[in-house]
């Protein structure tokens, strides 16, 4: 009985931390809307306007997702994933892309680019929020403000 009281006590402490989330949009406005419906599912954000330090940021912080668009000045979205994929510090993280590359053949390069997920902009604010639940599961403990409305 006190091995699961502990178990529970530990899983407690592991949802009481918010899910860590690194943006990376070169769109001033797209980062607004991002930051706005990641922060109310309750996440902390790292938001970057360029590539040329997501994966040095991804080495230092661990973000439990990685929302990258595709179209970045300097290095692209496809490239920064391809590295991602290619550090043992960054393998395993969730990188979702959000660009505005809509047609089949983008969508089925860039999951073959190591892209675990995709969104097209625009996209609905619900939508995005679903995706991302997904993808962080139970690390997730705060609920959606469309709930709580």
């Amino acid at each position: 009985m006190e091995q699961a009281q502990v178990l529970m006590s530990d899983e407690k402490n592991y949802n009481a931390q918010p899910p860590l989330i690194l943006a990376v949009e070169d769109n001033e406005d797209n980062l607004l809307l991002l930051s706005y419906a990641l922060e109310s599912l309750g996440c902390k954000l790292i938001c970057q306007k360029d590539s040329s330090t997501t994966v040095l940021v991804a080495k230092e912080y661990q973000p439990d997702l990685i929302l990258l668009d595709i179209l970045l000045p300097g290095q692209s979205g496809i490239d920064v994933v391809r590295s991602l994929k290619q550090e043992p510090l960054t393998s395993n993280i969730t990188a979702i892309a959000v660009t505005a590359l809509a047609s089949t053949e983008d969508r089925e390069r860039i999951l073959r680019a190591g892209f675990n997920d995709y969104i097209s902009k625009p996209y609905m604010i619900e939508d995005l929020e679903a995706l991302v639940c997904r993808h962080l599961g139970k690390k997730l403990a705060f609920d959606s403000a469309f709930d709580l409305c």
